[in-house]
């Protein structure tokens, strides 16, 4: 009987360590996965992008059917940007969602504010999208992006902050300078 007790206390002890390896390797992967799927945006380009004087510039010097034709091109890079951005998002959402499982106020303060601003770096990019398609139809439509790159930069400083908490000593980037 007192064999049977300690192999039943064994296999549970077993079973406990293979559950704690396998979550461990689960977050490990994740973080893993945010490293290689979070691109890089270079936020000095984007904001040339979207800058309405710019626009104005090009406006003024050039024909009106070249005009269309380079911001429409102006318009697809602009939205490159903006699908960059709304993917990265979508990647610290997970970041931190996973970051929020842990322990530490901190963390978790810093992880939940981090959801927060993807989520609103998502739900901009989703109605600045929307306008980019319409300005695709007719170029002379305004376009102010101005709040997705704005949101973004936040999200970064956000992400930065988490990333320093959670590992001081690896950096984290989402931005090009």
């Amino acid at each position: 009987m007192n064999l049977a007790i300690v192999l039943v206390i064994a296999a549970v002890l077993a079973l406990g360590v293979i559950v704690r390896l396998s979550v461990v390797r689960s977050l490990q992967t994740r973080e893993a996965k945010v490293a290689v799927s979070v691109r890089p945006i270079d936020l000095e380009a984007f904001r040339n992008l979207i800058n309405p004087a710019e626009d104005e510039y090009l406006r003024r010097r050039l024909p009106p059917a070249r005009f269309r034709e380079v911001r429409r091109e102006r318009l697809r890079a602009m939205a490159a940007y903006i699908h960059v951005a709304a993917s990265n998002a979508a990647v610290l959402v997970q970041a931190g969602e996973a970051a929020l499982a842990g322990g530490d106020v901190q963390v978790a303060d810093a992880a939940q504010q981090l959801v927060n601003d993807a989520v609103l770096v998502r739900r901009n990019a989703t109605i600045a999208l929307a306008r980019i398609y319409l300005a695709l139809a007719w170029p002379h439509l305004d376009f102010a992006g101005v709040r997705v790159v704005d949101r973004y930069e936040r999200l970064s400083s956000t992400a930065m902050l988490l990333g320093r908490l959670q590992n001081p000593a690896k950096p984290v980037r989402l931005s090009a300078r």
